[in-house]
């Protein structure tokens, strides 16, 4: 029975040999393959797990790295309780891995071709209904004052910040991209007269964004009102800004999104990825052409958009079964 990997067990020194091959593999991955710090990251602690696994067996090179020990290892991870989705991710980085240690002469084939990881679960993402959409794009309601409440008046910073939180909203709806491209936005990827933003997605990759009224309107706010206030000279040129003036970490975003989702009370979505799973469900609900989603999101394959049409259909039969006299 192989035994659990993910406790906190001191594991033996890693061998030179499979340090250089690890931080090889990183280096193609950031220079030439142009992968974000965030996957770098995910990618080296794949395969330090790994080599954690593989030392305490003996392995001290490439060529140890062999099916057994690769099966192995997949199977302690399964027995340490992690979701089919970790492992899947796992054995995809350890394929790369190897694949590009056969191509750089460390080993002679690429034992993890043969390897099998449980799929992915394909979970429907939670999609906010359009009551929902519309009641989170409304001002919060303020209690009637009385003529002896002393109330004081919000200050230039806390209008500032709302006008750029009303602006993340809109934005992430209204062209469905992730939070990290949204937070990377300068003023000059705007095109307000085309109403565009121009995007840089994973792997660097560039693509055009269009967005509607409502958002330029929240652009223009913010642009006009908002952003003077907040701007120091460290802000540079970018489009949205922290109390102190640099550039909004994706982590303040992802915190203004979780509650004003959390303020809805009668929905599951949480975070950013919710309004975009609700954009494009909501495109092709309306018409949409698949293709073009699938550009707007910047996805470069056609079968992770088409996880959205199984979303429409869902919504399509429920609908069906709520309102059809014969369900």
């Amino acid at each position: 029975m192989p035994e659990p990997i993910e406790q906190k067990t001191e594991a033996p020194p890693t061998p030179a040999e499979l340090q250089e091959a690890r931080d090889g593999f990183l280096r193609h991955m950031a220079l030439e393959r142009e992968r974000s710090e965030h996957t770098l990251r995910a990618y080296g602690g794949d395969i330090t797990n790994l080599y954690a696994y593989a030392t305490k067996r003996g392995a001290t090179n490439m060529a140890g790295l062999d099916l057994t020990l690769l099966r192995g290892w997949l199977m302690a991870l399964q027995e340490a309780g992690l979701s089919r989705a970790t492992l899947a991710r796992r054995s995809a980085t350890i394929r790369s891995f190897l694949a590009w240690a056969v191509r750089e002469n460390l080993i002679t084939a690429n034992p993890a071709i043969r390897l099998q990881s449980p799929k992915r679960e394909q979970r429907l993402p939670h999609i906010l209904q359009n009551n929902q959409i519309e009641r989170i794009f409304q001002p919060t309601p303020q209690p009637p004052r009385t003529t002896d409440e002393k109330t004081p008046e919000p200050s230039a910073e806390q209008l500032a910040l709302a006008d750029r939180n009303k602006l993340i909203l809109e934005l992430l709806y209204a062209s469905a991209i992730r939070v990290g491209e949204l937070v990377s936005l300068d003023i000059g990827d705007l095109d307000l007269d085309r109403r565009t933003l121009r995007v840089i997605g994973k792997g660097n990759k560039e693509r055009t964004v269009p967005f509607g009224q409502p958002a330029l309107n929240a652009l223009d706010d913010w642009l006009r009102r908002g952003r003077p206030v907040l701007r120091t000279e460290g802000s540079d040129r970018a489009l949205l800004l922290g109390r102190r003036g640099k550039r909004l970490d994706a982590r303040q975003a992802r915190q203004v999104v979780s509650e004003a989702l959390a303020a809805l009370g009668d929905t599951a979505a949480r975070g950013p990825h919710a309004l975009r799973h609700s954009a494009a469900t909501h495109l092709l609900d309306r018409g949409a052409d698949l293709r073009a989603v699938q550009e707007i999101l910047g996805h470069s394959s056609l079968a992770t958009t088409q996880l959205y049409t199984q979303v429409s259909v869902e919504r399509l039969k429920d609908s069906y079964q709520k309102a059809h006299p014969r369900a």
